[in-house]
């Protein structure tokens, strides 16, 4: 294995940035990405982005309609088995998009998730989260959320919690297809939730699946 010199680390940061703002100008050409803040600002404040999970772009979309000074310190949750699974993934996952890589595999996994997503807000990191775990592939808006997002907020009661329904990707991204369809899409953001005094994890993770549902388009009438 040939070691990082500085020279490297250096060259590889580079091109983590040229790689990043190339994904963020094929992301708004193709999609016309567009973020709608409807119940928070885009300011610099520490929060978690949680969001519906239907395709492999969600987290790209995401990321790339945050305003620059915000995507900088922001980074998306993800799996490490994907982003790892190949060279390029492993340079875009970690490099470009600085994501906090989590272990799916709870039998051999040897270290907790959990530590790694709050020693990145620790960092004073923002993050990108998919509370469902897994892509939604069925017809429900949601898949049940899994407790991360409660153990975040009740760890770290400070961060923001911001519910964020990404819009119209299943149909520019179809299961099975490789070249996108030009529509737009819409990513909108929604006001903070917080684990309130005394609430248990399950009524917690209901009221915040309501909040990010809440902000989902109404599906638009058939005889129009």
């Amino acid at each position: 294995m040939i070691p990082k010199t500085p020279q490297r680390s250096l060259t590889r940061r580079l091109a983590a940035r040229v790689v990043g703002h190339a994904l963020v100008f094929t992301a708004r050409f193709i999609t016309a990405v567009r973020a709608d803040w409807q119940g928070v600002d885009p300011v610099a404040r520490q929060r978690v982005y949680f969001a519906n999970h239907v395709s492999n772009a969600d987290m790209p979309m995401i990321w790339a309609c945050l305003p620059a000074h915000i995507r900088r310190r922001t980074r998306p949750v993800a799996a490490a088995d994907y982003w790892l699974k190949t060279p390029l993934r492993a340079f875009i996952g970690p490099e470009v998009f600085n994501c906090v890589l989590v272990d799916r595999n709870r039998e051999g996994r040897t270290e907790d998730p959990m530590a790694a997503i709050l020693a990145a807000l620790d960092e004073g990191s923002s993050l990108i989260l998919f509370p469902e775990g897994n892509r939604n592939m069925g017809d429900a808006p949601l898949l049940p959320f899994r407790s991360g997002l409660h153990t975040i907020g009740r760890a770290r009661p400070d961060v923001d919690l911001v519910p964020a329904w990404v819009a119209n990707l299943n149909e520019i991204m179809p299961k099975g297809e490789v070249i996108p369809l030009p529509l737009i899409c819409t990513v909108t953001f929604g006001a903070p939730v917080r684990v309130e005094e005394g609430e248990n994890r399950g009524n917690f993770l209901a009221r915040a699946a309501a909040a990010l549902l809440a902000l989902k388009p109404d599906d638009p009438d058939p005889e129009t």
